[in-house]
C-alpha cells in the first residue's frame, strides 16, 4: 500500500501526480524526498546536475555525506563491479570525494577530463547492492531522461518532519509502479485527415498519456477491418532519422518505407511512439552517438551510459490499439522482441512481416548490431 502524504486523501492518482512533479524537480537539479515503506526515507537530486550548493544542500538537510546511486551497468563500465555479476540492478557508492566533479565524472562517460574511477570510490566495501529507495532513484532519472545516476542520503522516517515543506516527497513504490501505470492511462484526444506523400488517404489520431506527456500517434492509412489481422508497424519516435534525414540511423527509411508498405496493402496503422533513443531520450541519444565515435556499438554506448540495452515498453502501443478495436495484426517488423512484447501484452501477432530497408556507408554497422547484438531478423 502506497504511504499516506501528510493529510491528503490518497487516491491511486495522487501519489502518480507526485511522480511528474518530482521528475521536473529533478530536471531542475532540486533534491526531493523518496519515502521507504520502513523506517527510511532517502533525499536524492541528480548526479549529472550537481553542483557545489546542491550538494551542500543536500548535507544540511541530512545530516550526512550524501553517496552515489548507479546502475550495474554504469559500474561495470567504470570498473568497479565484477563482469562475472549481472548486468543488472544497481549499486550505492561511498565516495573518497563527495563533490559535484567527481558525482558528474562517474556519471558522465563523455566528460572530457580523464579520471581513475577507483580513486574517487571509497573501496570495494563502500560498493552496495541498491534496495528500494536506490532503484526509485534510478528509476526517476531515467524517467526525467537524465543519465541514470543519484546523490542520495538516507535519512531516519521520523526525521522527515523537520524538512522544509517544499521539499518533494514521493512516495518510492509510487516511482516503482508509474511507468506502466501512466502507459496504460491515455486518452484519445484528437483526429485529422492527413493525406501523405505515399498514403494520400491518412488519418491522424493522437492519444494524451494522462501523466502530462507526450502525444503517441496512430497513423491510420485506408480502412482497417478489426474482424482480420490488421498490418501494424511499431515505429519509436527519432528526431535525427526521421525530420532531419540522419544516415546514422535506418529510422527515417523505415518510417517512410512502413507508410508505403502499408498504403500498398491497402489498410493499416503506424504507431508513432514518443519514445527516443529507445527509451533513454535525445539528449542520451547523442551521447550514446558520441561513444559510438570512440568505437562502441549501439548496445555497448547504451550500458556505457547505465542503461538497458533498450529501455522501450510497448504498453502504450497494446493500449492504443484496443482503444482502435485492434486486438489481431501482421506486424511489420524485424524485431522478434516487438512481437513477443506485443503477445505477452495481449494482442495477437498472426505473422511477423519483414521491413528491409537497404543499408548506406554510415549506418552498416548500425544495422550489423541490430542483427548480431539485438536479433533482429533481416
Amino acid at each position: 500500500m502506497l504511504k499516506t502524504l501528510k493529510s491528503e486523501a490518497v487516491t491511486p492518482e495522487l501519489p502518480l501526480r507526485r511522480v511528474d512533479r518530482a521528475i521536473g524537480e529533478l530536471r531542475r537539479g532540486r533534491p526531493l524526498l523518496l519515502l521507504g515503506a520502513g523506517d527510511r526515507h532517502a533525499l536524492v537530486a541528480s548526479a549529472e546536475l550537481a553542483t557545489p550548493a546542491g550538494l551542500d544542500e543536500l548535507r544540511g538537510l541530512s545530516g550526512s555525506e550524501p553517496r552515489l546511486a548507479l546502475t550495474r551497468r554504469r559500474a561495470l563500465a567504470l570498473g568497479l563491479a565484477a563482469e562475472t555479476e549481472p548486468g543488472g540492478g544497481v549499486l550505492c557508492l561511498a565516495l573518497r570525494e563527495t563533490s559535484a566533479k567527481a558525482l558528474r565524472a562517474l556519471a558522465d562517460p563523455l566528460l572530457p577530463e580523464p579520471f581513475a574511477a577507483e580513486s574517487l570510490v571509497g573501496g570495494t566495501a563502500a560498493a552496495e547492492s541498491g534496495g528500494e529507495l536506490t532503484e526509485a532513484a534510478i528509476e526517476l532519472t531515467k524517467l526525467a531522461h537524465l543519465l541514470p545516476a543519484a546523490a542520495i542520503s538516507e535519512i531516519a522516517a521520523t526525521a522527515e518532519a523537520a524538512l522544509p515543506e517544499e521539499i518533494l516527497r514521493v512516495p518510492a513504490a509510487a516511482v516503482s509502479a508509474y511507468r506502466i501505470a501512466s502507459a496504460e492511462a491515455l486518452d484519445r484526444v484528437s483526429e485529422a485527415r492527413v493525406p501523405l506523400f505515399d498514403a494520400e488517404n491518412a488519418r491522424i489520431i493522437t492519444f494524451r498519456p494522462r501523466n502530462g506527456g507526450f502525444e503517441h500517434l496512430a497513423i491510420v492509412i485506408g480502412t482497417p477491418r478489426p474482424e482480420t489481422p490488421v498490418l501494424v508497424r511499431l515505429h519509436s519516435e527519432c528526431l535525427t532519422g526521421d525530420l532531419l534525414g540522419s544516415l546514422r540511423c535506418d529510422c527515417g527509411d523505415q518510417l517512410r518505407g512502413a507508410i508505403k508498405t502499408i498504403a500498398e496493402s491497402g489498410s493499416g496503422v503506424l504507431l508513432y511512439l514518443a519514445q527516443e533513443g529507445r527509451g533513454i531520450g535525445l539528449a542520451n541519444k547523442l551521447r550514446a552517438y558520441g561513444l559510438q565515435d570512440r568505437g562502441a556499438d549501439t548496445l555497448e554506448a547504451n550500458e556505457q551510459l547505465g542503461f538497458d540495452p533498450d529501455e522501450r515498453i510497448f504498453v502504450p502501443a497494446a493500449s492504443m490499439l484496443r482503444m482502435l478495436g485492434i486486438t489481431r495484426i501482421r506486424l511489420l517488423t524485424n524485431n522478434p522482441q516487438k512481437e513477443q512484447a506485443m503477445t505477452r501484452l495481449g494482442i495477437h501477432v498472426a505473422e511477423r512481416v519483414p521491413l528491409v530497408i537497404p543499408a548506406n556507408p554510415h549506418n552498416a554497422d548500425y544495422l550489423d548490431t541490430k542483427a548480431r547484438r539485438f536479433g533482429h531478423q533481416f
